[in-house]
Parts: C-alpha cells; sequence; structure tokens
C-alpha cells in the first residue's frame, strides 16, 4: 500500500510521486477469499513493489547525476579560469624571470611553466575531488530490495 504523508493543518494528503513513501501493506485477511483472488492480489503487490523500486531508482539515480554534473561544472570553470590567468601571467612572469636570471628567457619560461604545471594539478584535484564525492552505486535502492527480499523471506514463512 502507498501512503502519503498527512498535511499537519489540513489533514489532507499530498499527490506528488515525490511525497509517495512506499510502507509494508497492511495484511487483511479475507477467510473467503479464493486461490486466483489470491494470486490477482499477489500480483497487484509485486507491480506496485516493482513500480516502487524504479521510483527509487530514479530518484537516486536523479540526484547523482545532479551532482555529478556540479563537479563537472566545477572542472569546467576552473580550467576557464586557469587558461585565462595563465595567458595574462605568462607573458609577465617570463618577462620578470628572465630579467632575474639574467635575460635567459628559456630559464623564466621552464619556471613560469613548472609553477602553472604545480597551478593546474591543484585545480584538477578540486574537480575530481567534486565528481568522486557522491556514489553512484544507488544505495537506498540496494537497501529497498534487500528490506523487500526479507519482506518476502518472511511473508513465505508464515
Amino acid at each position: 500500500m502507498l501512503l502519503a504523508p498527512k498535511s499537519a493543518d489540513t489533514g489532507e494528503t499530498h499527490s506528488k510521486v515525490e511525497d509517495t513513501v512506499a510502507a509494508y501493506p497492511s495484511t487483511q485477511v479475507d477467510v473467503d477469499a479464493g486461490i486466483p483472488d489470491l494470486i490477482r492480489r499477489l500480483t497487484d503487490d509485486s507491480k506496485r513493489l516493482a513500480t516502487d523500486e524504479v521510483r527509487l531508482a530514479k530518484m537516486e539515480l536523479r540526484e547523482n547525476v545532479r551532482t555529478g554534473v556540479r563537479g563537472s561544472l566545477w572542472l569546467a570553470v576552473a580550467l576557464a579560469v586557469g587558461v585565462v590567468a595563465l595567458v595574462a601571467l605568462t607573458v609577465f612572469l617570463i618577462a620578470v624571470v628572465s630579467r632575474i636570471a639574467g635575460g635567459n628567457v628559456w630559464a623564466g619560461t621552464l619556471i613560469v611553466g613548472a609553477i602553472e604545471l604545480l597551478a593546474g594539478w591543484l585545480l584538477v584535484r578540486r574537480g575530481l575531488a567534486n565528481l568522486k564525492e557522491p556514489s553512484y552505486s544507488l544505495e537506498a535502492s540496494r537497501e529497498s530490495l534487500k528490506d523487500t527480499a526479507a519482506w518476502v523471506r518472511h511473508s513465505a514463512t508464515r
């Protein structure tokens, strides 16, 4: 049975899909129910359970994709800012370091290049850390499937 939480002030139930929560059905025993009726109810419950599992997986996947896009966006921003800043700074720093190195432009270029590589590496690490943050293994769906399997096993032993 799908239960929707009731609003505290109005007592009405929410009808949004995101607000709907699956719960273990309350077992009502009908002593006059025949085998075909029991099979029909079992089929309906199985369909509803499968639908709930798919809905949970979709919600979890949507959240993980959203977080992954955010991490990718940080990588893109880091790349764009790094390119613009480094083009301007490269010319200036090469000139300054070359002047300090006695007019050797090649020495200034190598030193500035090493500094730029270090800065780029730090920005890439930050972006990759944001991408690694979420788990893409659908943990809530897996837990729900385990609970469902346990419920089915428990119901079968009755």
